[in-house]
């Protein structure tokens, strides 16, 4: 049985392959906060995103529609989180902090360094 972590995680994810800023607003609370992590070789947001509406279009452009990459749900700090893989390679993990029904904080890994241990195969 999936917890409610869990359940609000694959709204997520299924917002974002929809590419539905609606939807992915909806599941985000209204303070929430997105903070990406591009280790400086990853061109990212300067700071964090802050409000729903902010934080869904930054989902959207660093995570929704890539051409050619595959958006799971997987264990992410031993929680359910997402990755984005172009082939078997990581180009994004994402580590979630959830109350209630909604999505308080986003952790958005861009880093390559640090994505290298996400690589399939």
């Amino acid at each position: 049985m999936l917890d409610r972590h869990d359940r609000v995680i694959r709204r997520l994810a299924e917002a974002c392959r929809r590419e539905d800023v609606t939807a992915l607003a909806a599941v985000l609370d209204v303070d929430a906060v997105a903070t990406c992590d591009g280790g400086g070789l990853v061109p990212g947001p300067a700071g964090p995103a802050h409000g729903a509406a902010d934080v869904a279009r930054l989902v959207v452009t660093w995570l929704c529609g890539r051409a050619g990459a595959e958006l799971t749900v997987e264990s992410v700090n031993s929680r359910a989180g997402l990755a984005l893989r172009r082939g078997s390679r990581a180009v994004a993990v994402v580590a979630a902090e959830t109350a209630g029904a909604k999505v308080t904080a986003l952790w958005i890994v861009l880093n390559p360094a640090k994505l290298s241990g996400w690589h399939r195969g």
